[in-house]
């Protein structure tokens, strides 16, 4: 990951990826792609008919019905939204903070980008108040606001929206007549699955919500580019298909037919998968809840992680020890903590939160070091916290925050 700008802090250019899983590639996996290897063309634009329907069979599972001629596959979420945001028009509507790539697609296409606020309990989903703010404002500015991008299983807060929250703020995008963009990459990475309710705006808006889905979240290794984009039903959904469709060909956004193999079998779920994607959402969890403690006893606000494989992190509190260390915004905290821990700390910054802000996000696959065997071992192990590889990693983390701990109190102003 690279600074926005050696001599400032201007725009942000470069943005993290997806946080890694940090694990081999499951061998069933490698044995699809391999087999298709051999294939050296494309799928065709949106997808062949395999990923698409095996795509249908994903979503009904999970309780959202459509038809092959309702889907379309890309290589990878960020060319979906791109085509999607250029096809529907108008100025851009996101969560503060929201994942790090949405934004820098509308400004790619000459759109703003306005941040709304989220409620501080939750994450990738606004307050329905602040989103009719917003919708106010920029129209009273001139502005046409048209597309609301938002995610229930959030990156970078790694926390799920409540449903009443999102009721309200699906409710109130209905109302100005926005068209939402569910990103739902995190949704198979719920850590307690049963003590958590995630719902789809598609199940609460049919007719106004596509949904989008990167395979790089559950379901496909991060380097096989694959996701695909679940449609809404009616005359006016066929029209943005087919805009999107375009836009794609002029793209030349397709899938690499040996992905479009492997995607098409994870999309399947087969039991290997099933139960890969289980073990890791485990270890991920454990991962998470042991870096969340750490950050919070050394004095840090973190809300406690739900999905994904990363935690966000306010070192408000350490305030007085950044400082000392020459650290005032957002970027010169990733570039300190980054060094500090050895591991990747993109600032709030990246992800639409003030600069001044110190806040970042950690990943729990970059706790995952060693070989493929080491790695592999994460996955097998009752302890696997215990394993060298991990428990250097994590205490390297703890030292860090502790050390940042001490040293805010070290400065502290006398009572």
């Amino acid at each position: 990951m690279r600074r926005t700008d050696p001599q400032g802090h201007g725009p942000v250019r470069f943005g993290p990826p997806l946080p890694e899983d940090g694990l081999p590639v499951l061998p069933e996996l490698s044995a699809v792609l391999a087999a298709a290897a051999s294939r050296g063309d494309h799928e065709p634009v949106g997808g062949g008919p395999a990923v698409r329907e095996a795509a249908c069979a994903y979503w009904e599972r999970r309780g959202l019905p459509c038809a092959p001629g309702h889907v379309a596959a890309g290589p990878g979420a960020p060319a979906l939204l791109l085509a999607l945001t250029a096809a529907l028009g108008g100025d851009v509507l996101v969560p503060r903070p929201c994942a790090a790539w949405w934004a820098p697609y509308a400004r790619l296409l000459g759109r703003p980008a306005f941040h709304v606020p989220t409620p501080p309990e939750s994450g990738g989903v606004p307050d329905p108040y602040a989103l009719l703010e917003t919708v106010r404002r920029v129209r009273a500015e001139g502005g046409d606001p048209r597309l609301l991008v938002l995610s229930v299983a959030d990156d970078p807060t790694a926390r799920v929206a409540p449903p009443e929250l999102l009721h309200e703020t699906v409710e109130a995008a209905q109302g100005e007549g926005l068209h939402l963009i569910s990103d739902e990459t995190w949704r198979d990475t719920l850590h307690d699955p049963h003590d958590t309710v995630l719902l789809s705006p598609a199940e609460m808006l049919p007719d106004r919500v596509t949904v989008v889905t990167d395979l790089a979240g559950a379901l496909l290794p991060p380097g096989w580019p694959a996701a695909v984009a679940r449609f809404p039903a009616g005359d006016d959904a066929e029209g943005l298909h087919a805009r999107v469709l375009d836009v794609l060909t002029a793209l030349d956004a397709r899938v690499a037919a040996p992905v479009a193999a492997a995607a098409a079998y994870a999309l399947g779920e087969p039991e290997p998968l099933r139960e890969r994607v289980a073990t890791a959402v485990r270890l991920h969890a454990r991962l998470a809840a042991e870096a969340h403690s750490a950050v919070v006893t050394a004095g840090a606000l973190a809300r406690p992680p739900q999905a994904g494989r990363h935690l966000y992190v306010d070192l408000t509190p350490l305030r007085p020890a950044l400082s000392a260390h020459g650290v005032g915004d957002a970027q010169e905290l990733e570039d300190f903590l980054s060094a500090r821990i050895g591991l990747p700390a993109p600032g709030g910054h990246r992800f639409g939160d003030d600069l001044e802000a110190p806040r970042v996000r950690l990943s729990t696959g970059a706790l995952l070091h060693g070989s493929d065997t080491e790695r592999a071992e994460c996955l097998t192990s009752p302890t696997p916290l215990e394993l060298p590889q991990v428990r250097h990693a994590l205490i390297q983390l703890k030292s860090a925050f502790d050390d940042l701990r001490d040293d805010a109190r070290r400065w502290e102003p006398p009572r």
